[in-house]
């Protein structure tokens, strides 16, 4: 699955670091820590990949 907005992107990264043992998961908040406990690590790197061109920063919840 590919991150819908720039934040979801930047979300993904960062629990994906958590996930790898790169940073503490205890400094997780929101979203990032929400994704660590509920998608996988392979998952998550495909949303972080995914280019951010043309992305809105965030998405509306309607």
């Amino acid at each position: 699955m590919h991150a819908k907005s720039r934040a979801q992107q930047m979300a993904a990264g960062v629990a994906l670091s958590a996930k790898r043992g790169d940073r503490k998961a205890s400094s997780l908040k929101g979203a990032s820590k929400s994704m660590l406990r509920s998608i996988g690590e392979a998952e998550l790197h495909d949303m972080a990949a995914t280019r951010q061109k043309g992305k809105p920063g965030h998405t509306s919840k309607s």
